[in-house]
Formats: structure tokens, C-alpha cells, sequence
């Protein structure tokens, strides 16, 4: 790592400023970045926007250190160094790579919260944010009494003080994303980069992260954060880059930015082909009757009694932590039902193996990013799902390979086959689970937020795809938080609360929900 002479130390010199010049990365042979020029000084708050596949994600790696650029050969008698550039400047030095400053930048994505639940590090809230101080993954070094003190005045600004004594993995999708935020500000950094933070929190959450977004214009603190939602977007923001298909688009000021073209919400959502509806006595796909769930020794679901049967669309909703997600691994299989209730599965009688039913359920749900291999091609996972197993036991029959190619040309993946899964986006990967879900033709759908994390155009497609998986007679279970993502010709809705139901059964008008139950 080489510095440079001083720069000088102004009122902004504590915090770090990022400047770029004409970088590039390929991944595969493929061009993920092309030519991109960009400078992130302090106090200013950056939106990146742009499509699935665009490049947002790797260029916020880029700028962390956790990827390298290409680097190319001697162009018009420059260097290197000098014609494609990554250079930081902090406390007046300017640094030429990001080893200098590596651990001043804060970071913030996905990959940190499926890392948890790939090594199952389980830990209290508390003990993960303790991490943050000490810049360790797993809790290595006892809290003092004032590590406890800045970790309660985290949590108090976050309004998560509730949370603190949780076991991290017991935590809803958008728990853990609030609690990684305060893990991440517990470093103190003086550059913070946030990839889809507010993806998958409920209205409640949303807001407390955008609250806290707009309290940082008080700081010089820069920021950027990846979106895909307008809503997204705190008053708070100053400038915004969008990025199309790996180049710059669009870099400068926010009120010129056209976010609207990149961040239109969904609005308009197919409505479901007329399908054949269970008749009267006809024998439900899965059916819970008086059910109880308990994880680590806390009741998650209480006393919940519905069945789902051919034709049917069911949403579940409710606040993070209302035990959504449990409840669709629940009908998977993945949970067991307590003493004194019961759950049937169609064709589950003793002595037929759960996996029968498992393979004949599709299912989309952010663990399954987390659990498969990075090293796996999108062809391998999308094979799998005609096993229903995490990577392939033996190698892909003939039929497998005839299914797999069938979904990924239906979800339009086929130019994405054979690339593993650290080449391609968060929401190419979501892609994927769809065509994985879709491989075994299901006769039931699971979905735990099945667009978090997408653009729009991609939404809309999946939208449209789902459309035709129930017109096949597919039936539906999804778990969402936005309104706006439920179709038309939705049949049930269960409101969830604390693990118990609030409503369960035919879907009500927009305005017969509770305030707050629905939404970002």
C-alpha cells in the first residue's frame, strides 16, 4: 500500500472521501463495470440505483475493498495507476488502494445476514452488534460497561432496544437487517455503504430506518445506499448514480436524477387467469388444525387453523417477527407442530417420507440464498429443486437437465446457465429460486417475500410468470409486506401478530385492514 504527501486536514478530513476514475470489472470474461468515473465526499448521501444485473452491488465492493477491479495495460502512454484509478483520502493522507482505510468504511448487504444463517451463529443481538466494536464476525472479546452502553444507545436510536437480548437467528428477515445496521454503526465509520438495507422491513421498520437515514444529514458522515424502491429513497439523500447494464447513466445531484424511470413502484398487477377452485369436500394440499410452533424453546405460532387447497391464493402478512416465515417452513416441513395440533400434508400417510411432498412444493425464501453454495452454476440449482435438496447427491439425470432447461428458458435465464452464483446479482439470484421453485411443476407455492430485492421490470415479469403457474392450477401461499405486490384474483389472506391469527380467510377490501399491518 503506498500513500501519498499530505493534503491537507479540513472539517470534513475525519471522514473518508472516495474517488474513482475509469474502472472496469470483468467476471467470467463478462463486463460487470465499464468506464465508471465517481467521487463520494463527506457530507454528501448518495442513492445508487439501476436494474438487477446492473452492477450496483459490486461496485459498492469495489469501493469496500472486498473486490479488486480489472486492471488493464498501459493505455495512451499512462499507467495503469494512472488511466484507471481507485483512490481514498482520510485525515489528510490519500491512500491508492483501500487497505489504508479499509477498516474506517462501514458496509452493509445481504451477504452478512446470510452468513449468519449459513454458519448458524446464533448469538444475542447484544453480542452481535458487540462484534462491530471489535470488528470480529463472532463474539471473541467480553462487553464492558461501556461496549453495553454504546450498544443500548444504538439500539435506542434504532428503536430496537426490545431485541437486544434475542438470539439473532430467532429474528425475522427485517429484525436482522435493523441489527446488522447497529452492528455496522458500532464500528463508527467514516464511509458507510448500505446495498438493499430497507428490503424486507415492514411499515414500522421502515420508517425507523428511514428516520435514522434523515437524522444523518446532521453529520458529514457520506453514505450510499442501494435501492430499487422510490420509497426507499430518505429526503435525506443529496446525489444519486444509476448504473445501466455496468455503465454510468447518471451521476449527480438527486432532484435532477431520473429515479423515476429506475424506481417506479408496481402498480399495476396482473390479475390470475380464472382457475378451478376447490370444490366443496375436495381434499386440501396442506392443512393445519390447531397448531403450535415452538424454536429454541419459544412459542413462534399459536393455534392456527386453515387449509390451502387446489386454485387457492393465500397472502399472510403482518409486522416483522409475527411469525410469517416460520409459518411457510412450517408447511414445508422444514418446523414440527406441538402436542395437541396436527398438520396434513396430501399423500403424507405413515410410512410415505416427507420428502415425497417436499417434491412436489416449490418454494422461495431468502435462506435458500444463503444456503446454496456460491460455487454452484444457476443450471446445478435450479436441477436441484426437482429434489428438493440443497446442491445435487448424484449427477443430474436427463430428465433433470430436459426440466431445468425448460424453467430457466421460461424464467429467461438461459444465457445465465452456466455461471455460478457469486457472478450474478441479488435479484438475478431471486430469478433463479423462481426457476428452481418451478422445476418440479408444484402443485403448492411457497413464497417468503418472493420480490425483495428486485427492480421493477423484473417484479412485474415474475408477477406475470406467477400468473401462469396458477392458471396451471398451481395454488399459492406468499408472505409480503406491500400491498401493491398482491394480484387481483388473491383468494385468502391470514394476518399474523404475535404468531396468532387476527384474520383468517377470504381476502377483504384494501380498506378493511388494520393501519400499519400492510405495507413498506
Amino acid at each position: 500500500m503506498r500513500r501519498s504527501e499530505k493534503t491537507g486536514a479540513g472539517p470534513a478530513a475525519g471522514y473518508v472521501e472516495v474517488r474513482l476514475k475509469d474502472l472496469a470489472l470483468e467476471r467470467g470474461g463478462r463486463a460487470v463495470l465499464q468506464g465508471v468515473s465517481w467521487n463520494v465526499l463527506p457530507g454528501q448521501r448518495w442513492v445508487l440505483a439501476g436494474g438487477n444485473g446492473a452492477g450496483k452491488t459490486q461496485l459498492l465492493k469495489i469501493i469496500s475493498g472486498a473486490v479488486w477491479p480489472t486492471p488493464r495495460e498501459t493505455t495512451r502512454g499512462l499507467s495503469a495507476a494512472a488511466s484507471r484509478s481507485r483512490r481514498y483520502v482520510w485525515r489528510g493522507e490519500a491512500f491508492d488502494s483501500p487497505a489504508g482505510v479499509q477498516e474506517e468504511i462501514g458496509y452493509l448487504g445481504p451477504e452478512r445476514q446470510d452468513k449468519y444463517e449459513r454458519y448458524g451463529w446464533n448469538h444475542t443481538v447484544q453480542q452481535i452488534i458487540g462484534t462491530g466494536l471489535y470488528r470480529t464476525d463472532i463474539p471473541l472479546n467480553p462487553l464492558s460497561a461501556s461496549d453495553r452502553r454504546r450498544i443500548a444507545g444504538l439500539l435506542k436510536r434504532l428503536a430496537i432496544t426490545h431485541l437486544a437480548e434475542r438470539p439473532f437467528l430467532s429474528l425475522s428477515y427485517g429484525e436482522r437487517r435493523l441489527s446488522l445496521l447497529a452492528r455496522t454503526l458500532a464500528s463508527r465509520p467514516k464511509l458507510l455503504l448500505m446495498d438493499e438495507l430497507l428490503s424486507g422491513l415492514d411499515e414500522t421498520n421502515h420508517l425507523r430506518a428511514l428516520r435514522w437515514l434523515n437524522e444523518t444529514k446532521r453529520s458529514r458522515m457520506p453514505w450510499i445506499l442501494a435501492t430499487h424502491r422510490l420509497e426507499d429513497v430518505p429526503r435525506s439523500a443529496t446525489h444519486a448514480l444509476v448504473l445501466e447494464k455496468g455503465r454510468v447513466v447518471y451521476r449527480g445531484v438527486l432532484r435532477k436524477a431520473p429515479l423515476q424511470r429506475w424506481l417506479t413502484e408496481t402498480h399495476a398487477v396482473p390479475a390470475l387467469p380464472a382457475t378451478k377452485r376447490r370444490r366443496p369436500g375436495s381434499e386440501p394440499i396442506v392443512r393445519l388444525e390447531s397448531a403450535c410452533v415452538y424454536l429454541n424453546e419459544q412459542r413462534v405460532l399459536e393455534d392456527l387453523s386453515f387449509a390451502v387447497g387446489p386454485g387457492d391464493f393465500w397472502v399472510i402478512h403482518g409486522h416483522n417477527g409475527s411469525g410469517k416465515t416460520t409459518l411457510l417452513r412450517t408447511l414445508y416441513g422444514d418446523h414440527g407442530v406441538a402436542s395437541g395440533g396436527r398438520i396434513q400434508r396430501m399423500g403424507i400417510v405413515p410410512g410415505v417420507p416427507l420428502q415425497d411432498f417436499k417434491e412436489k412444493v416449490g418454494i422461495v425464501a431468502p435462506h435458500l440464498q444463503a444456503d446454496h453454495p456460491q460455487e454452484l452454476t444457476v443450471a446445478e440449482v435450479v436441477q436441484s429443486g426437482r429434489h428438493a435438496s440443497i446442491g445435487l447427491n448424484d449427477a443430474p439425470s436427463g430428465a433433470d437437465r430436459a426440466a431445468a432447461k425448460r424453467s430457466m428458458a421460461f424464467f429467461g435465464l438461459a444465457d445465465l446457465a452456466a455461471r455460478t452464483l457469486r457472478e450474478i446479482s441479488y435479484g438475478q439470484l431471486r430469478r433463479v429460486l423462481f426457476a428452481r421453485a418451478w422445476v418440479c411443476r408444484p402443485r403448492l407455492l411457497l413464497l417468503d417475500e418472493p420480490f425483495s430485492g428486485v427492480d421493477s421490470p423484473t417484479r412485474l415479469s415474475l408477477m406475470a410468470h406467477l400468473a401462469a403457474m396458477v392458471a396451471s392450477g398451481t395454488a399459492v401461499v406468499m408472505a409480503t409486506h406491500h400491498r401493491s405486490e398482491w394480484p387481483a384474483s388473491v383468494t385468502h389472506e391470514l394476518e399474523l401478530s404475535g404468531g396468532r391469527a387476527i384474520h383468517c380467510g377470504p381476502v377483504r377490501s384494501p380498506a378493511a385492514h388494520r393501519s400499519g399491518s400492510v405495507g413498506g
